[in-house]
């Protein structure tokens, strides 16, 4: 626990007037509520003080290394208290963070740094072909705080970038999204699509790249609850009840994937939770059915929402009557700030009932592409919405309005898909392989599963004497992409099929997996 002395408002910043910043909500909750818990890891606690003032601590040394407004710094730690203080240090200098994932190849987090021009990498450790300067945080969120450093104030607007997500992208490389202050503060303002705020306490188990992650971590510390920091990589539904049990967690966040996991390995370890929130992936009527039958006081929300509108755009509580819906669990309204328009192939508003692709405005749109500007401008759109000009987003997701104004999900317009909760899109594999010797066609397919959602990936090749077999391209790939994206399944092929058009026969091609166990990374 902290120093005493790090326990009393006085030892806190005084928030400045706005509201609308992510550091500045949780430093007007150390504030009024200093020794309140915002943290917990491992039976460690740390109220919102400690948190604060060893962001202030952190924050300092890093504008001491040049970090300041504008800036775009990468952040390479383990998920840990020390994380979310540097995350907090990065926000209070006015620049915003790229948080990444250890488990990626160097060679992606090299991509990944180039890209962000950062001044400095954080990071408990050097990384291979990372030439940038490194900065370590003092381990201990007490010893930060006991400091007394205080960052210089910056001015920091809700339209300022506070992070960078970076998805899978169609050309080969990884696309990273601008989302700015303000697409996560509006999620959390007043009554929304959850319970969050004092006496709430939520498990952050998402890996830290994601826009899940901010739900669980920005979501708590900014309304006031408790974030419970799940130290190892991945939870298990052992690990949820002894964290019901030992710190109290009442609030989940947890893919479609990982919640039909739990659901079929032990659907009695969410007893004592208050409400889990889902998404990421088409539901599955089945797993919803039998979690709401064991756990009717529990209340299930799912979200929609590409990272393009940071986390949500649409959250449906879901009810019973929902088992029966033809097009599965509907993805209901749109959250705070958010608006949703359907339009059409020629970019007109279809009625409601009418199938239309799912174009998203308000506060949660980010500011575009990272060093991009034509992916910007093709998928971040004017239109002239009920006679005015609106910016949109354009998801490529299909969906439709039915006549109580809630929506329903479709599938896609084009090739990206969901594996795990995690976006991919099968081009960029494609590039990655084609890249190597050998190769000559490759073709990447997802695999249907049994719940609605996609199952995993098949990649598919043929190439000449140089190419590698089956097993060396998968481990290739495993040092160039992250996991998500690396395909359990691999196929070395004499021809592709193609239908009478001459198109690639994609039917053909997952007849033939029929013929070899799921998950076989050899064959001809």
């Amino acid at each position: 626990m902290s120093d005493p002395s790090a326990g009393s408002a006085a030892s806190v910043s005084r928030p400045g007037p706005g509201r609308r910043t992510i550091h500045e909500a949780v430093t007007r909750q150390a504030w009024q509520r200093p020794d309140a818990v915002a943290l917990m890891a491992k039976g460690r606690r740390f109220d919102y003080a400690e948190l604060d003032t060893a962001a202030d601590a952190y924050a300092a040394a890093l504008q001491a290394r040049g970090v300041g407004p504008g800036r775009l710094v990468p952040v390479l730690l383990p998920r840990s208290p020390e994380l979310v203080a540097v995350l907090l240090a990065v926000l209070k200098c006015g620049a915003g963070y790229s948080a990444l994932d250890h488990r990626w190849p160097a060679e992606r987090i090299c991509a990944v740094v180039d890209a962000l021009d950062a001044p400095l990498l954080v990071a408990d450790r050097a990384q291979p072909g990372v030439e940038i300067p490194l900065w370590t945080p003092e381990p201990g969120l007490s010893a930060a705080a006991q400091s007394g450093a205080r960052p210089q104030a910056v001015a920091v607007s809700a339209e300022d970038v506070a992070m960078v997500f970076f998805t899978s992208g169609t050309t080969g490389a990884p696309k990273g999204v601008l989302s700015p202050h303000r697409a996560t503060t509006r999620l959390f303002e007043g009554r929304t699509f959850a319970d969050f705020g004092r006496g709430r306490v939520m498990a952050q188990a998402a890996p830290v790249p994601w826009d899940a992650f901010a739900l669980e971590l920005w979501g708590t510390l900014t309304t006031g609850g408790t974030c419970v920091i799940v130290e190892d990589d991945y939870l298990f539904a052992g690990d949820l009840r002894e964290l019901v049990k030992s710190a109290r967690v009442d609030t989940l966040w947890l893919t479609a994937s990982l919640f039909n996991l739990f659901v079929d390995e032990d659907v009695n370890c969410f007893e004592g939770l208050r409400q889990v929130l889902t998404g990421g992936e088409r539901l599955s009527v089945p797993h919803v059915r039998a979690f709401q039958e064991r756990h009717p006081q529990i209340r299930l929300v799912n979200g929609y929402g590409p990272v393009e509108s940071c986390v949500f755009v649409t959250t449906r509580a879901v009810r019973p009557a929902d088992w029966a819906t033809t097009e599965g669990i509907p993805i209901g309204r749109p959250v705070p700030g958010t608006s949703v328009v359907l339009l059409d192939q020629g970019g007109a508003p279809v009625p409601d009932g009418a199938p239309g692709e799912i174009c998203v405005a308000g506060e949660g749109l980010a500011l575009g592409y990272l060093g991009n500007p034509e992916a910007t401008a093709e998928k971040f759109v004017t239109a002239d919405v009920d006679g005015g000009a609106t910016l949109l987003y354009r998801t490529g997701d299909l969906g439709r309005r039915d006549a109580d104004g809630v929506l329903h999900y479709l599938g896609r317009a084009d090739r990206q898909i969901k594996i795990s909760g995690y976006r991919v899109e099968p081009a960029e594999i494609e590039q990655v392989a084609l890249g190597l010797a050998g190769l000559r066609e490759c073709a990447v397919v997802p695999v249907p599963g049994p719940n609605g959602g996609w199952d995993r990936l098949a990649l598919f090749y043929r190439g000449d004497a140089a190419a590698p077999e089956p097993a060396e391209l998968q481990r290739t790939l495993a040092g160039l992409l992250p996991h998500y994206m690396v395909p359990p399944t691999v196929r070395r092929l004499d021809a592709f099929p193609r239908t009478a058009n001459g198109k690639l026969d994609q039917a053909a091609l997952l007849g033939s997996l029929e013929q070899s166990p799921a998950g076989s990374p050899s064959g001809t």
